[in-house]
C-alpha cells in the first residue's frame, strides 16, 4: 500500500514538472499595461474562499478559549496562540518559533484557511485538524504535553468543566478537547480578498498591474501547483527541482497555500526568504529554472498582494512583533 502511494506521488510530481516545462516553453512576456480579462470567473483555476461554515456556538467558543489556554503546554508557559497569532497572520514573524526553548525544525505555517488544505503541515503527514491538535500536544518541541495531562488540568477547573458540560454534555475528555479546538480552527477562514471579489466579477477590485501579475503567474506555470480554493495546499511537490531551495529536508512538501501570503513572511519551509520578492525570485530559479527580472517579480508580487483576505471583518495583517502567549484563563 505504501509503495503504491509513493509511486503515485512520484508519477504526480513528474506529471506536474512536465506540465510546468510545457507552460514555460509556451510562455510569452507579459507587461503591466492595462491587460484585458481573457477568461470568465467560472473558468479560472483559483476559486474564492467560502464564508465560514456554521458551527455550534458553544463548541466554537470553547475551542477559541482552549486555543489561547497555556495549560495545553506541559509547563503552562504557552498556548496555540503563541505561534499562531490570530490577531495578525495566523502564524508569527519568526523563521523558527521556539515554544519549548529550542527552535522548531520548520517555519510555522499559518492556521488561517488550514481547514481548506487536503493535508496539514509542511510534510503533509497530518490528515485532519483533530490529528494536528493531538500531535502538537504530544510533540516535545511544541507543547510537550499529552491529552491525558490536559484533561487532568481542565477537570480541576470548575468553570472549564461547566463550559464542557454546556457544549458536550460531559466533563472534559480527549475527544471533546480535540473536537472543540478543531471546530474553532474550521472557523479560521479568510474570505473577501480583492482577488476573490474580482473572481465574483467585481472588475475594479484589482488593478491592471495586479491582473498582469496573475496572467504572468499562470503563463510561467506557477498555477500548476498553486491553484484551487487555497491557491495551493492540495498536492505534494518536490522542492528544488532545478536548483536548491532552502534546506534540503524534507524532500517532498505539501505545496503551501498562497492565501494571505503577503502577510506571512518569512517564507519557505525553513524561513530562508525574508521578503515576498525574495521568495518569488528564488522560486523562479529553483522550480522553473528561470531568472525573473525585477519587473516580472514586482508584477507577480502585486498579484500575490490581492490574495489577502479578511477575518472577522478585518484584513489579515503581517505579524510585526512576538505574538501573545495566551492566558491561563482566557
Amino acid at each position: 500500500m505504501l509503495s503504491a502511494v509513493a509511486t503515485a506521488i512520484c508519477r504526480c510530481g513528474i506529471a506536474y514538472l512536465l506540465l510546468a516545462i510545457v507552460c514555460l516553453s509556451a510562455a510569452s512576456p507579459v507587461t503591466a499595461q492595462s491587460p484585458i480579462r481573457e477568461t470568465s470567473p467560472g473558468q479560472e483555476p483559483i476559486t474564492p474562499v467560502p464564508a465560514p461554515r456554521a458551527q455550534d456556538p458553544q463548541r466554537l467558543s470553547l475551542g477559541e478559549r482552549l486555543f489561547s489556554d497555556r495549560r495545553l503546554s506541559h509547563g503552562n508557559t504557552h498556548s496555540c496562540l503563541s505561534c499562531h497569532d490570530i490577531g495578525s497572520n495566523g502564524a508569527s514573524a519568526n523563521a523558527h518559533d521556539s515554544p519549548e526553548g529550542q527552535p522548531a525544525a520548520l517555519n510555522t505555517p499559518t492556521v488561517f484557511n488550514a481547514s481548506l488544505s487536503f493535508r496539514l503541515n509542511w510534510e503533509g503527514n497530518i490528515r485532519s485538524l483533530e490529528e494536528g491538535v493531538e500531535r502538537s500536544l504530544s510533540n516535545p518541541a511544541i507543547m510537550a504535553s499529552s491529552l491525558d495531562e490536559v484533561v487532568s488540568k481542565l477537570r480541576a477547573d470548575p468553570e472549564m468543566v461547566k463550559q464542557f458540560r454546556e457544549a458536550y454534555g460531559r466533563e472534559p475528555n480527549a475527544a471533546a478537547i480535540l473536537d472543540a479546538i478543531a471546530t474553532y480552527e474550521r472557523s479560521l477562514v479568510t474570505p473577501g480578498s480583492r482577488f476573490d471579489r474580482w473572481l465574483a466579477s467585481e472588475a475594479g477590485a484589482i488593478t491592471p498591474e495586479e491582473l498582469s501579475g496573475y496572467q504572468l503567474f499562470k503563463s510561467l506555470g506557477c498555477i500548476t501547483c498553486h491553484q484551487g480554493v487555497n491557491v495551493g495546499g492540495n498536492m505534494f511537490q518536490r522542492h528544488g527541482i532545478f536548483h536548491p531551495l532552502g534546506s534540503t529536508e524534507p524532500v517532498m512538501l505539501r505545496v503551501p497555500s498562497l492565501r494571505n501570503v503577503a502577510t506571512t513572511a518569512p517564507y519557505f519551509h525553513d524561513g530562508s526568504a525574508a521578503t515576498l520578492s525574495d521568495a518569488v525570485k528564488s522560486m523562479g530559479i529553483a522550480q522553473l529554472d528561470r531568472v525573473l527580472n525585477d519587473q516580472q517579480i514586482s508584477t507577480i508580487v502585486a498579484f500575490l498582494n490581492t490574495l489577502t483576505g479578511t477575518y472577522r471583518g478585518k484584513e489579515v495583517r503581517s505579524a510585526t512583533a512576538a505574538p501573545r502567549t495566551g492566558s491561563m484563563h482566557p
